[in-house]
């Protein structure tokens, strides 16, 4: 299985993707953690990225499939993966695509949690820290928003858009996802 979890700020991508993880026994490809890993590490990848990541940028799209290619050799994900962080936009999801085929590889599933803005909001501002403000919080709805539609219709053209009601309880959520994925 080769997955994406897609979903607004709070919409719950982290845990969906952990449990997902745990219950098909494939590993999460979280880029957030990869990107600081690297960094970490201090390798070259880390090197080009650690100026963006401490401007509070994202990183450049081809820095971004370089990561992919390395990572998506090594042999702990060759039996599947779910990525979450990335594709952000629809331009990511195309070079995803690229580089997928290029390894003889191929997605399975975009899983949309798909969670009102007002949900997403007051979800965000629970766990925010307290520099995020409900400007911020707005801004950063409204950005994602601009950039996700596009990646949305990018993948439902393909056939891969699985839309999961993300406004329940994690159980439900997971089950429901579970039951979909297993069924195709």
């Amino acid at each position: 299985m080769r997955l994406v979890i897609l979903g607004g700020p709070g919409a719950g991508k982290g845990t969906q993707a952990q449990q997902l993880c745990n219950n098909l026994s494939i590993p999460l490809l979280a880029v957030g953690d990869i990107l600081r890993e690297a960094i970490a590490e201090d390798t070259d990848l880390g090197k080009l990225a650690v100026s963006y990541v401490e401007r509070g940028e994202l990183v450049p799209d081809a820095t971004m499939i370089q990561f992919f290619r390395q990572r998506l050799l090594l042999w702990d994900v060759f039996n599947g993966w779910v990525l979450e962080g990335y594709p952000r936009t629809a331009f990511q999801a195309e070079e995803l695509d690229f580089l997928l085929s290029d390894l003889a590889q191929e997605l399975d599933w975009a899983i949309w949690l798909k969670v009102p803005t007002e949900v997403l909001l007051s979800r965000s501002s629970e766990r925010s820290r307290s520099d995020d403000s409900p400007e911020i919080l707005q801004r950063r709805l409204d950005l994602f928003e601009e950039q996700t539609l596009p990646i949305l219709d990018y993948y439902e053209h393909r056939n891969k858009l699985l839309i999961i009601n993300g406004d329940r309880s994690p159980e439900q959520v997971q089950q429901d996802i579970l039951k979909i994925v297993n069924s195709h």
